[in-house]
């Protein structure tokens, strides 16, 4: 299998999940090459965020090859290559709020808050969406992963992430206060799927299956590369504006 993911599959004009998988990881890979290149015309004190922008990216764009090559080989969604991804990818996102408020004072702790939630948050859901499927149990993991979903929301907008981010530049409240909103809506396509997904789907509607996953994966996709994508564009933004 794995030496059917090197090779390069023939994509169909009409195979619209492997067209946003392609197109994300062209996407990603376009702006990570310029978030890379930008390093060198960016202060020192913000080269750090964009360089973490750009591992982002990058991170994404090599996951995004291989996911593409197992659904064309497959016809599955890669569950296991997101979840790798997410797994490395969002707690770097969640990097990006303690560099932001770090010149307004934030300590380490804060940036073990945000990873420690960020991997709660995944690991539950891949326990509860990839290894216990059922409709008894899967609610459950998908509770704690809510919940640290939540907790990482409540940091951005009301706790310590907020609080800095107030005592800090107007650019540094402009970009936290937009990164908020991609993780109180752009990061809320994740649970919402995971909730539509599970066995029994949402109110008991049994929609999960082949023509479901490939919608998600569609969504997912494009949900994906808004929002690293998205992420990376806010920082290269303060990194100019805040240094003015």
């Amino acid at each position: 299998m794995y030496a059917s993911l090197l090779e390069m599959l023939p994509l169909a004009n009409d195979n619209y999940v492997a067209f946003t998988f392609f197109t994300g990881c062209m996407a990603m890979m376009a702006a990570s090459v310029f978030f890379f290149f930008e390093l060198g015309n960016t202060s020192a004190t913000w080269r750090t965020s964009l360089l973490v922008s750009g591992l982002i990216t990058f991170i994404a764009a090599v996951h995004y090859y291989y996911m593409r090559d197992y659904n064309l080989s497959t016809g599955q969604s890669p569950t296991f290559f997101r979840y790798v991804d997410w797994i490395l990818t969002v707690p770097l996102m969640c990097v990006e709020f303690y560099l932001i408020t770090k010149k307004a004072g934030a300590k380490i702790d804060l940036l073990w808050k945000l990873i420690f939630a960020s991997l709660v948050m995944l690991v539950t859901g891949y326990i509860g969406e990839a290894i216990y499927p059922t409709e008894t149990v899967s609610w459950v993991w998908g509770a704690v992963s809510g919940a640290a979903y939540f907790y990482i929301v409540y940091l951005v907008w009301f706790g310590d992430v907020a609080k800095l981010a107030a005592s800090g530049s107007p650019a540094v409240r402009a970009a936290n206060g937009t990164l908020g909103w991609f993780v109180l809506v752009g990061w809320a396509i994740y649970p919402l799927g995971y909730i539509l997904g599970t066995k029994g789907g949402l109110f008991g509607a049994e929609i999960a299956g082949g023509a479901y996953a490939q919608s998600m994966d569609v969504i997912y996709n494009i949900g994906d590369a808004v929002n690293k994508i998205g992420f990376g564009l806010v920082i290269y933004a303060l990194s100019r504006s805040d240094d003015k």
